[in-house]
């Protein structure tokens, strides 16, 4: 086993963090979607939304791993036989792909635990991107780039996972910012082109139209995300997904044209589809304020999979203004909803302090 961290953490400090997202034409981002419906020309949309999650490293016993996150109960194991298959077990994987051990993983997020924010995917981008920092000072190796941060985050969180996995949530916690990701299923080079929408000068206007709300329950993606392969895999729905790519397109053209009204018809439209093949990707709290939305001209769609954690609506800012305070008084029908705040993250993982 190599040297343990302990005695570089007692002498250095490292602090990174990453945003989370919001999106649309989630899913299209799993190679058992984008690959056989390459002909269509699949992509995502995302939103880096400054609800950072920050990773700090603390030298801790040496051969043994220790993570702490807010809404999850503190672990610590051997480093090669923590499990993977545990609330934090993502954490442990990325800890044992560096053999990284004699650490206290401490993780803080600002988005609510199981969120369906890609709060775990951030963690995992931000813990990557610490260690990868650690080896280049201690052993003179070189950084992994913002790409191969986000593609190694993801190998790992598919590995454990026991499901297909997207990387758009990765994608937006390197990288931050506004973006259409497109899936050209391409096997001689990275899977994902990105693409900026929005420059940061415009981001307060986007800004304006936008609201975020936490719905008071957790989701469990894998639940949703679950079936929807399964269904894919049968055969069934396989035109709703290309008219989802459909949806997905405008959507980009409109936000990148800051035609609101456009994107709002797309968003709404690609929702309804969605529900079409799972009624329940909205719970009651989701459905009330999604047709609150509707009631004022908005557009409005669960983030990742659904089935709980948060719902953002997209409209002209005057129509947002009044979507506000029926948004407010819906979500105190639950004791943990509420409205979040909602502002781009400028940057993607980004090194807190200098070691």
């Amino acid at each position: 086993m190599r040297e343990g961290l302990a005695r570089f953490l007692e002498n250095h400090s490292v602090s990174v963090s990453a945003p989370c997202r919001i999106d649309m034409g989630g899913t299209l981002d799993i190679s058992t979607f984008y690959l056989p419906l390459r002909e269509f020309s699949p992509c995502t949309f995302n939103i880096a939304v400054d609800l950072r999650t920050v990773v700090r490293l603390y030298p801790y016993e040496d051969g043994v791993i220790k993570v702490s996150s807010r809404g999850f109960q503190t672990a610590e194991f051997p480093l090669h036989t923590a499990p993977f298959r545990h609330p934090v077990g993502l954490m442990f994987a990325v800890a044992s792909y560096f053999n990284a051990h004699g650490v206290h993983v401490h993780i803080e997020s600002a988005s609510p635990p199981k969120g369906a924010l890609g709060g775990s995917s951030a963690a995992a981008v931000a813990l990557v991107a610490a260690f990868s920092r650690v080896l280049t000072l201690k052993e003179n190796l070189r950084p992994l780039t913002r790409a191969q941060v986000a593609l190694l985050a993801h190998a790992i969180e598919a590995g454990v996972a026991g499901v297909p996995c997207g990387l758009q949530d990765q994608l937006a916690a390197a990288y931050g910012g506004i973006h259409a990701w497109h899936w050209p299923a391409d096997i001689r080079g990275t899977p994902f082109r990105k693409k900026s929408l929005l420059p940061a000068k415009k981001f307060k206007k986007i800004e304006d139209c936008l609201l975020l709300a936490y719905c008071g329950v957790p989701h469990e993606s894998k639940d949703i995300n679950g079936r929807w392969v399964e269904q894919f895999l049968s055969g069934k729905f396989r035109d709703i997904w290309v008219r989802i790519i459909a949806c997905t397109q405008a959507f980009i053209e409109a936000v990148g044209s800051m035609n609101v009204r456009e994107a709002v018809r797309a968003l709404n439209t690609e929702l309804a589809l969605r529900r079409k093949m799972t009624a329940d990707v909205l719970d009651p709290m989701g459905v009330a304020l999604v047709d609150l939305a509707l009631e004022n001209n908005c557009g409005s769609r669960f983030a990742g999979a659904g089935g709980g954690g948060c719902i953002w609506a997209l409209g002209e800012k005057e129509d947002i203004q009044r979507l506000r305070p029926g948004w407010e008084k819906a979500l105190l029908k639950r004791k943990a909803a509420g409205l979040l705040e909602l502002k781009v993250a400028r940057q993607g993982v980004l090194l807190m302090r200098e070691i």
